[in-house]
């Protein structure tokens, strides 16, 4: 199953966190971070939103930074992704 986002919003992976810190440290399962870097997967087409023209900026691939509870939680084939309005993409690392 493959998800198309609509209008101005986009479909995101997180990408997992780090097992180790910069010194070396290997982390347990609790001490881990929330990762908030992800992965954009799909990508809507833009157009018209409520009343304003959507160009998109992000594509397939780019690496992005969120607001921490923004969008909405999805599980497909095993796979969790989150499916977020582009406006919620705060950055995008590079």
């Amino acid at each position: 199953m493959k998800l198309k986002p609509l209008a101005d919003r986009v479909v995101l992976k997180m990408v997992e966190a780090e097992e180790t810190t910069k010194s070396g440290i290997i982390l347990t399962g609790a001490a881990k971070e929330k990762p908030e870097v992800a992965e954009v997967i799909e990508v809507g087409p833009g157009g018209n939103v409520d009343g304003k023209e959507i160009v998109m900026t992000v594509k397939v691939g780019d690496k992005v930074i969120t607001s921490k509870y923004s969008g909405t939680q999805v599980k497909i084939d095993g796979e969790e992704y989150t499916i977020v309005r582009q406006g919620d993409i705060l950055a995008i690392v590079e």
